[in-house]
């Protein structure tokens, strides 16, 4: 649910929800302030054990968050990784296999940027994913041929080994992007964080205290759920996995290969 929406969507429920609650305990706080002195005592107790409770779940949520956004940042250094070690190899396949498989790689390189570039499980993600295994195809289709002439080449081997790798790390990539915190997790943060702060707003007004630290500690609880939400919107928000290993791959790519095609016997 929160994943679909847009950043100004997110940040306007997360205030309204948030503020609008804290100010909505304060206004009752101010309401009952002379009819209530029984209540002072449980309700002090129960607003320290609901906030330190609200932080638990804040802190377990980010974590969650930031564990997805680093495994989602190693998933795009790796695919580089994979894609350099793949043409590098891919130019020590004989000739015309060679030079058919590296404009496919750069192809290939395009179709992973435009994957890092794209909102997943929408159109564009998909069109992307399917470029990349078409690509998939037409490069092993290459690296079957190279063996099949050359079965005994160790050349053709060992690029085969890193093109099946390279193969399975997109499938790494697409599950590190749809894995993201589950919904209901996000929405107990918010629940929780709305009540703990209506709660607390409702005991300082009842105590007749000032009621600016509530609605500051309501801007930092706001930002703190932006911060975790935007962890896990890869593509959105100010928070993005950048896709800086894939494009300085793709600018090297714009060289001409570091080695010459092999001559044949």
């Amino acid at each position: 649910m929160f994943f679909r929406l847009t950043s100004l969507e997110l940040v306007l429920i997360l205030v309204a929800v948030v503020f609008g609650a804290t100010c909505l305990g304060i206004f009752l706080g101010r309401y009952v302030r002379h009819r209530s002195e029984h209540l002072r005592e449980p309700l002090g107790v129960l607003q320290s054990a609901l906030l330190g409770l609200v932080a638990l779940v804040l802190a377990f949520g980010l974590a969650l968050a930031v564990g997805r956004y680093e495994s989602r940042r190693a998933a795009v250094v790796d695919d580089a990784n994979d894609i350099g070690t793949t043409y590098l190899r891919a130019q020590t396949l004989p000739e015309p296999i060679r030079t058919r498989s590296l404009r496919l790689l750069v192809r290939y390189t395009d179709t992973s940027i435009r994957l890092s570039q794209s909102v997943p499980t929408t159109s564009k993600a998909r069109q992307a994913v399917a470029d990349g295994q078409k690509l998939q195809r037409q490069l092993w289709g290459l690296a079957g041929q190279a063996l099949a002439e050359a079965p005994v080449a160790s050349a053709p081997r060992l690029y085969v080994e890193t093109l099946n790798t390279m193969i399975d790390q997109q499938t790494v990539r697409i599950a590190a992007l749809n894995n993201r915190v589950p919904g209901p997790v996000l929405a107990v943060e918010v629940i929780f964080a709305a009540v703990a702060l209506g709660l607390l707003g409702f005991y300082l007004a009842i105590l007749g205290r000032g009621v600016l630290p509530v609605l500051f500690a309501a801007a930092l609880i706001c930002l703190l759920l932006l911060v975790t939400f935007d962890l896990d919107r890869p593509t959105r928000g100010l928070i993005r996995v950048p896709a800086t290993p894939l494009t300085s791959l793709r600018a090297s790519m714009e060289l001409p290969p570091a080695a010459a095609a092999p001559s044949r016997p």
